[in-house]
Order: structure tokens, then sequence, then C-alpha cells
């Protein structure tokens, strides 16, 4: 079979169907990409992939001893995969491999479907098992408003203090649940209706737009920061559609400056130590989720506020409350035995 040069990959008849098994893995890859376009995935998923792929095609390429350039679609065995997956989990922890594993099932099932492919070998390869959510929100029960007042007051080392930016990015985590990317998406216009009646138009993960329900009080702290950013910014035009959450340079504020500022007023307020490992920024977000599922919010609210994809992830928090553990403890008649003593 023989190709001439800027042709299409020639088809290979298997099971009376036509497959261009013979396409170069790099241009399938392409084509995957622009065939979510529609989808409109953040930047941040879209890289997300491209690492993804690029990880387990270089160690294909190791396996196959093959140049990647010339790996084609053919070459995507189960075997093959299993091998590189095998060597890909030595050096990643178990929710990389995870990752990966569901961005290469996606790809090999966009291939089956352009006809690239008879069947996704995905199945030859071990998924691992994918982990309970359990939620992280800060320990203690005064610990938010604990964080709240020493970034208010100014308690996050800096050579140049902003306590301004400290206090709404704290309160976009505990009183909107909002995530980093969510947080750095905000424009001016994000905060619309009349006194009473604000909402936080959020941009939400996988396309999921969402409105959030505020008070005014937060209306007056991103007042409050606009304020400071134009005292400090005196020749910056700001447009209502400009990012909201700004660097010490006056430019759009990035995914580490962000997690390094919440770290930052941790340990400004001597609180590093209740913040769950691995959860930085994220436990602010978990903070408001647990808290509304204390306070007797059902899953499909919590579903609704948090933009959460599936109702079983809002549900999570309300088992981790223990609410409905505590009641049917509760119950037990032993209690009324105890009531009895002494």
């Amino acid at each position: 079979m023989h190709e001439t040069p800027g042709s299409d990959p020639a088809p290979e008849t298997v099971g009376g169907v036509r497959y261009k098994i013979h396409m170069k893995v790099s241009e399938a890859q392409q084509a995957f990409f622009a065939a979510r376009r529609p989808r409109k995935d953040s930047p941040h998923t879209t890289d997300a992939y491209r690492r993804d792929l690029a990880g387990i095609t270089t160690l294909l390429v190791s396996e196959l001893g093959r140049p990647a350039e010339d790996l084609e679609v053919a070459d995507l065995t189960g075997p093959a995969l299993r091998a590189a997956f095998g060597v890909f989990a030595d050096g990643h922890a178990k929710s990389s491999v995870l990752r990966a594993w569901s961005t290469w099932n996606q790809f090999l099932t966009f291939c089956v479907a352009d006809g690239l492919l008879a069947g996704n070998p995905m199945g030859a390869v071990a998924r691992p098992r994918t982990p309970a959510l359990t939620p992280k929100p800060l320990r203690g029960e005064e610990t938010p408003e604990q964080l709240l007042s020493a970034a208010a007051a100014g308690s996050r080392r800096a050579r140049d203090p902003w306590p301004e930016r400290d206090v709404l990015v704290i309160a976009l985590g505990l009183v909107a649940g909002l995530r980093a990317a969510e947080m750095r998406a905000l424009t001016s216009r994000s905060l619309v209706g009349r006194a009473g009646e604000l909402r936080l138009h959020v941009k939400g993960k996988g396309s999921r737009d969402r409105s959030i329900p505020v008070q005014p009080v937060l209306a007056e702290l991103i007042e409050r920061y606009r304020e400071s950013c134009r005292v400090r910014f005196p020749h910056v035009r700001f447009s209502p559609g400009s990012p909201l959450l700004l660097d010490r340079a006056g430019e759009p504020i990035g995914r580490g400056a962000l997690e390094y500022l919440v770290k930052s007023c941790y340990r400004g307020a001597g609180l590093h130590d209740r913040v769950p490992v691995g959860a930085n920024l994220h436990a602010l977000r978990h903070t408001f989720a647990t808290r509304l599922a204390e306070d007797g919010a059902t899953a499909s609210e919590i579903m609704a506020l948090l933009g959460h994809a599936s109702l079983a992830t809002s549900q999570n928090y309300i088992e981790a409350t223990g609410r409905e553990q505590r009641a049917a403890a509760a119950s037990n008649r032993t209690y009324r035995a105890l009531d009895t003593l002494g």
C-alpha cells in the first residue's frame, strides 16, 4: 500500500469497514483538538490534554523504537499503550495517571468515531480507581473569620502590602466558592444586579457558567479593591471587560501568583497548620461548600452554587458534614437512659 505526498492516508479494510489506520499520530491529535473546538475548552484544559498526549506519546516512541514523526495510529495497540502507561505510572501520582488515562481514552474514542481505528485499545490498559472526593475545608470553626481579619489588617508579609486584594480573593473563595481559574476570569462586569439582588456571573469549569447570589458587602469589597487599583495604577484605563484581579505590575494575575497569594495569607495569619495538605486556595471553596451543607443546603443547591457536573459530587459535602449520621446516632434509645442518670 503506497501513499503519494500530500494525499490522505490510504484506508485499510477491517471487517468490511475502511479505516485510516496509517494516519500519523501527530495528525490524529491535531484533528482531535480541532474536533473539540466547539466545546470551548478552557486554555488550562487544553494544555492539560496536550501534556497528557505528549507524555504518553514520548513513552510510546521509546517503547516502539520509532521516531515520533513516524508514529502511526496503527501503532496505538493495547500492548504498546499498556507498556507506556506502566512506565508513566511508575513516576506519577495516581491522580495524574487517571487524568492521562481519561485523556487518551477520549482521544482514541475520537479516533474510532472518525474512522481512524476499528476499536479503542484503552480497554487493555488498567484504569486507576477513581478516588472518592474528600472535602478539605479549613480546620477550626473560626478559621475563615480569623483569616479574613488578618488579611484585612495587612498581616501578609509582602514588600508592598495590598490588603484590599487579599481580602477580596479570600472572600471570593469563602462566600462564592470560586475556583482559581474562575477568579482569574472575573471582570468588572461580572457583578450585576440591583441592591439586594446582586449576582456574580462566573465562567465555570467545562464551559458551565453560573450565577451566584451575593450580598452587598461583597460588592463593597470589589469597589474598595477597584479603587485601590486606580490609586496604584493611575495611568491604566480599566474597561468593563478587563480582568478584575491584577498582579503588582497591573497585569492579569497568574495562576501561580494567585496560589502564592493565598498561601502567604495563611502564613501571615498564623493559620497554615489548619489547611489540609494539597488544598491551599481550593480549601476556601471546600469551606464554602461544607458550611452550606452544615447550614442545611440540599445537594442540588450546592451543585448549582459550586458548578458541579455531578450531583454525587455535591452529595459528598453533605455526607462529610455528618449531619445525617449525627441525627441517626441521636435517635439511639440509650440516650434516654442517660437522661435519667444523676
